[in-house]
């Protein structure tokens, strides 16, 4: 058999990308394992299963990855490796054991920090400065496996989690790149992870984008940057609706500590004055189908504190 034949488990534009990047690199891809779309969800990334048939490569989307044909299709192919590529659920045991070589993770954090689901919006709530993708052996926890490379990208103040997330996909390629041709050779490094010095996380939900008007205006500008479009937003709960927050800048000047957030209009701009004493300006938001300046103009308010 062919130490470069391989499995693939993918979705999202890491998917997308490392999927082409295997091909390139001159892999076997004998099956593409992928997900069906959710009706219900935005998809702003490129398609695996469109890739893989532009690729010439087989391409199934089983309900779960325990579905037994599933199981019994990777032991007749007997693949050297398994990649799993941003594929949303956790592969049981007995398909990573059909890989006679390894089967092998990209996740997007530099583990073990950030290990989990979401790891590049987590990394922005929790206002980290840099991340990076991570190229590690599958075991039956999850990114807890050995590590053979990792690939740090910057996180700048200002941005989004999209914007994150595209250097996360870059770093993903690069990380697969030069370690593929160390897992043919057998000489790929394997680097036990410090579970003790990272961090877990789980799912993020639309509701999680809720704004505590409590928070400093650090943590607020950050909670935005993290779920900014595509994602599903940060807002203040109000009694007519949410006031969704899309875009922030932080403002240098520290003002007086109060109880809570208050909104403000002040020479055109919109402004959040933060618990801490401290500013955002809001670059973009919205109150139904206005913009914020829009909609308190309307309403004939010129500030607003927010939340009890």
């Amino acid at each position: 058999m062919s130490d470069r034949r391989c499995v693939v488990f993918a979705y999202s534009e890491v998917g997308v990308r490392c999927l082409k990047a295997l091909h390139s690199l001159g892999a076997e891809v004998e099956l593409v394992v992928t997900h069906a779309d959710d009706p219900n969800e935005q998809r702003w990334y490129g398609s695996v299963a469109d890739t893989a048939t532009e690729l010439g490569i087989p391409v199934v989307m089983p309900e779960s990855a325990g579905d037994p044909m599933l199981l019994a299709r990777l032991r007749s192919i007997a693949p050297a490796f398994i990649f799993s590529f941003y594929y949303r659920n956790m592969i049981g045991a007995q398909l990573l054991a059909t890989a006679t070589r390894g089967a092998l993770n990209i996740h997007g954090s530099l583990l073990p920090k950030f290990r989990g689901r979401a790891p590049v919006n987590w990394a922005l709530v929790k206002g980290a400065t840099q991340t990076g993708a991570t190229l590690h052996y599958m075991i039956d926890k999850p990114d807890a496996g050995d590590i053979v490379g990792q690939q740090a990208v910057p996180i700048l103040g200002e941005d989004t989690a999209r914007e994150v997330f595209d250097k996360v996909v870059v770093a993903a390629e690069i990380v697969l790149c030069r370690a593929w041709p160390e897992l043919v050779t057998g000489t790929a490094p394997r680097i036990v992870q410090d579970l003790q010095t990272g961090s877990y996380y789980g799912r993020r939900r639309p509701e999680d984008g809720r704004i505590d008007p409590r928070s400093s205006a650090k943590e607020i500008h950050d909670l935005v940057r993290a779920v900014a479009p595509p994602y599903p937003g940060a807002y203040f709960e109000m009694e007519g609706g949410p006031l969704f927050v899309y875009r922030t800048r932080l403002q240098s000047q520290i003002g007086t500590p109060r109880d809570r957030a208050r909104l403000l209009r002040r020479a055109g701009a919109v402004l959040i004055e933060c618990a801490d004493g401290r500013d955002l300006l809001v670059l973009d938001g919205r109150v139904g189908g206005q913009s914020i300046d829009a909609w308190m103009a309307e309403q004939g308010i010129e500030s607003l504190f927010i939340g009890g």
